[in-house]
């Protein structure tokens, strides 16, 4: 009997660097559900519409994804994976258009930052932002645009017969994402091969309270990757930690746990999962 593939969501279309972090991800074993906002796929993942879902959380050139640890957070899901992509950006149009033809080029905000310089020899273009770099691969086919061009993946050149203009014209050579594959939470924890921890912790407003903390994490020999503060809405003057930690004992990451969910005034696990790098 064939076994059953995953419906797997993300933000945007086939193409998308969501995607195809997905393919990476779930070696292609899996339907695609394509979501426009980060909103909606968290919404498909709550009603069970769909299994998981793939979220771009951390970038190496543009630091974290405020808006979506918050999502995270904020609703009924957790952490169970994640994959760390390396983003390409290359310009593509219809065949036969050459860079001196093209008058806009259409993209993600991001996208169209992290490529600033290469633009800056040609300021006969005008960058144009849009939600998704792979929809404006696709829209710019479907539609027969000329004189338009679109920064996206050169698997979006693929599925949409766009001839590439010019491959990797991000300034930044080393251009990484981190995305995580998040799920509706369950009561049943996920403990097998994990060595890695995203929590969230609020201390109480004491001198040294954050120092503590970081003594216990470092006593029970895990190692603080990263940490993320933010601002708590509804209690001015308090802050939200965000970390994430690895470690080679799950007992120590246990212990750990434990103590921290004692000297923590709220602490919330948001995902056990193994490392990616």
């Amino acid at each position: 009997m064939e076994e059953k593939k995953l419906d797997i969501g993300i933000q945007g279309i086939k193409g998308s660097y969501h995607h195809i972090a997905s393919e990476s991800y779930f070696n292609e074993n899996f339907n695609l559900r394509e979501c426009l906002t980060f909103d909606h796929l968290v919404n498909e993942i709550e009603k069970s519409e769909i299994d998981m879902g793939v979220m771009a959380i951390e970038n190496s050139i543009a630091g974290s994804i405020i808006p979506n640890y918050a999502l995270i957070d904020q609703n009924n899901l957790i952490i169970v994976g994640e994959v760390y992509f390396k983003i390409n950006h290359n310009l593509m149009a219809l065949n036969g258009q050459n860079i001196n033809q093209i008058n806009e080029v259409f993209s993600h905000p991001m996208a169209l930052l992290q490529c600033k310089s290469f633009f800056s020899e040609y300021p006969h273009i005008r960058l144009v932002e849009s939600d998704d770099t792979a929809y404006e691969a696709r829209r710019i086919s479907k539609n027969n645009l000329k004189g338009v061009a679109a920064i996206a993946s050169i698997e979006a050149a693929k599925y949409y017969n766009l001839n590439v203009l010019f491959k990797s014209i991000q300034t930044i050579k080393n251009n990484i994402t981190r995305f995580v594959i998040i799920q509706k939470r369950t009561n049943q924890p996920i403990i097998d091969n994990i060595n890695k921890a995203s929590l969230k912790f609020i201390l109480d407003d004491k001198r040294g309270s954050l120092a503590a903390v970081l003594n216990a994490m470092s006593d029970c020999k895990l190692n603080l990757t990263k940490i993320q503060s933010l601002p708590v809405i509804e209690k001015p003057g308090k802050y939200a930690f965000f970390v994430d930690l690895i470690f080679d004992d799950i007992n120590n990451y246990l212990k750990a746990k434990k103590i921290l969910s004692i000297m923590a005034s709220h602490f919330k696990v948001l995902g056990e999962y193994s490392n990616g790098l």
